[in-house]
């Protein structure tokens, strides 16, 4: 039974109803015979589907309001938010400089007297470990920095990009805890799984961001289909590198973390090979 079918039992049901509330109160079996057989012969409705088809027409009644009303939240919730782009993108930025900064002042120093020369050497070997992984974050921070002004220059926006892009920055302002976590407990492994992970969360955070801001036209240069697939050739190599030097630092040798430097070769080496390929 197609929609116009249940509503035109649904209408003849309003006609039977309103017959039903003109008869009187004595409903004996003679009268309800009587009634059976009117509504056959008017209406040609069998009084024992009655009952279905009303739950049939409800049901669908139902269905409609309820899409409509689902398709309504989801029209609202992807609806552009009148809020300047450039808002966003001076939040974006000054979250960037606190992290970064916030890095440096991880480098404790330790309240002690150093009395000689040599006390000082051996102290300033031991912050080495923490300066080189401060160094590491400040890299990868910094290319997530070129990366967010690269391709995600936005001209609109909506409730789910506001929130993917705090996500994205939620995930950068937690690389100063996890890079601490390396110089302060560098002996467990734990500590550099922790980093990779934070490092891996804010790739696929940024990745999802840019793909609903593609997919929903909100880039302003509008990328062609090559310049898109370069974002996401760029993004999943990084991805992969940082898998790469998580299973190094556990199976070789917990220096390995410095290869997170290369990732701004590879960004640059493959942004030479996609603009050659332009030519």
């Amino acid at each position: 039974m197609n929609d116009e079918e249940i509503e035109q039992k649904y209408s003849k049901l309003i006609k039977v109803k309103q017959h039903i509330d003109a008869i009187k109160e004595d409903w004996d079996d003679e009268t309800l015979e009587e009634l059976k057989e009117f509504l056959y012969e008017k209406y040609s409705i069998d009084t024992d589907e009655i009952s279905k088809t009303q739950l049939l027409a409800e049901n669908a009644a139902e269905q409609k309001s309820g899409d409509g009303f689902l398709t309504r939240i989801k029209d609202a919730f992807e609806k552009n938010v009148g809020i300047d782009p450039g808002r966003l993108l001076g939040l974006t930025d000054g979250i960037f400089g606190m992290v970064m900064t916030l890095l440096i002042f991880g480098i404790t120093i330790p309240e002690v007297v150093i009395s000689s020369y040599s006390n000082y050497i051996n102290f300033f070997s031991s912050l080495l470990p923490t300066i080189g992984v401060t160094i590491v974050s400040f890299v990868i921070i910094s290319s997530f920095w070129i990366y967010h002004h690269e391709y995600m220059k936005v001209n609109n926006l909506n409730i789910p990009y506001l929130w993917l892009n705090i996500l994205f920055l939620i995930c950068i302002s937690f690389i100063p805890f996890t890079t601490s976590l390396i110089g302060n407990y560098s002996e467990f492994f734990l500590s550099e799984v922790i980093f990779g992970i934070n490092i891996l969360l804010t790739i696929i955070s940024f990745l999802l961001m840019y793909i609903y801001a593609y997919k929903r036209d909100f880039l302003e240069y509008n990328p062609s289909k090559q310049e898109n697939n370069q974002v996401l050739v760029t993004l999943g190599s990084i991805m992969a590198l940082v898998i790469v030097v998580n299973l190094l630092d556990f199976n070789v040798s917990s220096k390995c973390i410095y290869l997170f430097l290369l990732i701004p070769v590879l960004s640059t080496t493959l942004d030479i090979y996609f603009q050659y390929r332009k030519v």
